[in-house]
């Protein structure tokens, strides 16, 4: 009887404790417009204020998709060179940057890789694009995939970037029901806002040469650790972070395909893109030397060059002239 009484104690304080714990709040947080650049914009999408910066016209269109974590602010350095080969917008996926982070909503989850999709479909429709090149990195990658997969006639093309497409994330699939209870979504904030300590050296770790992880990129990174509700969205995030189902159809991708990756990515292995690259019909290599998780950001330059060759291949833009630097 007394080991029953204490079973029972204790599941009474497991149960009701997380739901009377203290939670402090986050003080210095404002409503993600107030952080906005000058070339920001916005756009309601699903009762959604998306955050998205659009730049160039005419064809071809092109849609940035960053990667966990990330932002628009990831596509800094490529984005011009992008603008000028066509119409481009780069979105922050909802969760991250300075989209908007709901936290009730009626229908489908916002969070969720398939509203991912819609959310992608959606902005494009919204700016006129027909059909896009899609340019997605790490778990923008597997969204862009996604989007290629649900909706095949609206993708020209695909340029996958360190591309993440299977598995259950970092949540096992048995814990998942246990981690959306009231409780633990009361507590789970707490656990994401150590990305406030350990997020320099996350992105350390996705650099070769950390040296070149500047005050000024880690700033660029960390002003979404500003917007209202991050912390609660991230978890959000993460519990809706089940597997999109692309790794098993890869070979369903029928568009041209380029992916792209470092070969000292300590995050998503080389080899881990080599393979996604040898399961996609027709799909192009392209290993960047002394490079990690950020081809994008650590060898633009390189990363452009790929990206135009790939294009110029398949008449998407004109051949670059021998001698002349890339626009």
């Amino acid at each position: 009887m007394t080991t029953a009484i204490a079973l029972g104690l204790l599941v009474g304080v497991l149960f009701f404790l997380p739901l009377v714990i203290p939670i402090p709040s986050l003080a210095d947080t404002v409503p993600p417009e107030d952080l906005a650049d000058p070339d920001s914009q916005f756009a309601t999408l699903s009762n959604v204020r998306v955050h998205h910066k659009h730049s160039g016209t005419g064809e071809p269109g092109f849609v940035l998709l960053h990667g966990f974590g990330a932002s628009t602010f990831s596509w800094r350095e490529v984005l011009p060179t992008f603008a000028a080969w066509g119409s481009t917008v780069a979105f922050d996926r909802p969760g991250f940057g300075l989209t908007e982070r709901p936290l009730a909503w009626k229908g489908p989850n916002p969070y969720a890789p398939e509203a991912q999709v819609a959310f992608t479909v959606g902005l494009m429709d919204r700016l006129g694009i027909e059909r896009a090149i899609l340019v997605g990195h790490s778990a923008g990658g597997g969204i862009a995939l996604l989007t290629a997969l649900t909706y095949p006639d609206r993708v020209a093309a695909l340029v996958l970037v360190a591309p993440a497409t299977g598995g259950s994330g970092p949540i096992p699939s048995w814990l998942r029901p246990l981690l959306a209870t009231p409780q633990a979504r009361r507590l789970g904030p707490l656990l994401v806002r150590r990305i406030r300590t350990r997020g320099p050296d996350i992105l350390s770790q996705s650099w070769h040469d950390p040296s070149l992880l500047t005050p000024e990129v880690i700033v660029g990174y960390e002003k979404a650790l500003r917007a209202q509700d991050w912390d609660r969205a991230l978890w959000e995030v993460t519990l809706a972070a089940r597997p999109a189902e692309v790794a098993s159809r890869l070979g369903w991708i029928s568009v041209p395909t380029l992916v792209v990756t470092g070969d000292d990515d300590q995050i998503i292995p080389a080899e881990r893109s080599r393979e996604i690259a040898a399961r996609i019909p027709g799909a192009e290599l392209v290993v960047l030397a002394s490079c990690g998780h950020l081809p994008h950001e650590e060898r633009p330059a390189e990363f452009l060059d790929a990206v135009q060759l790939f294009l110029s291949r398949h008449g998407f833009i004109r051949p670059p002239q021998v001698g002349a630097d890339t626009p």
